[in-house]
């Protein structure tokens, strides 16, 4: 028996590409292993962002004290009410995987809600392409959609030097990383 276990097995994450087709929004009831908690001032501004804007859904509310909100199976957001929200979106972000497709749709979703609310998108060193939102309360958020992997790129350079190969590629198929 190994210690080792794919575990791409269990995500929702499908594998990235320029045709990639995101999987929907998972409506069923599980036990969140990880979720957010985001206070917000107005609830329903802020209910409308996230769905309009960054493609949750609202799976169910309990009006005035909490809704919860998803996107993919374990991207769960809770918004709960708060007095205030913060006057600037802190250094912290909460990162969500979409699928290349997605960027540019959530750019313009989110620029036509709130025009100054996105930052990028722009590419990273570890072959993804990234977009930051700022949130109507203040929550600075990031979705990430990994891009091919392209075995002669400087990505793929970038995660050789720290030990980081292909599936396949005459490494040691990153035990150290397992």
């Amino acid at each position: 028996m190994s210690d080792y276990y794919d575990a791409f097995e269990m995500s929702p994450v499908p594998a990235a590409g320029p045709d990639t087709v995101p999987p929907e929004p998972f409506r069923g009831i599980y036990a969140m292993p990880a979720f957010a908690t985001i206070p917000t001032s107005d609830l329903a501004a802020s209910v409308d962002f996230w769905t309009r804007g960054l493609g949750f859904v609202d799976l169910f509310s309990i009006p005035g004290n909490v809704v919860h909100l998803r996107r993919w199976a374990f991207q769960d957001v809770l918004l709960v009410p708060a007095a205030s929200d913060p006057a600037q979106a802190p250094a912290m972000s909460l990162t969500f995987a979409c699928v290349l497709s997605q960027v540019d749709s959530v750019v313009e979703a989110c620029r036509a809600l709130r025009p100054d609310s996105v930052e990028g998108p722009r590419d990273t060193p570890w072959s993804t392409r990234d977009v930051t939102v700022i949130t109507p309360e203040n929550a600075r958020i990031v979705f990430t959609a990994a891009k091919p992997f392209d075995p002669a790129s400087q990505e793929a350079r970038n995660l050789a030097a720290v030990g980081i190969t292909p599936p396949g590629g005459g490494g040691n198929d990153n035990e150290g990383h397992a």
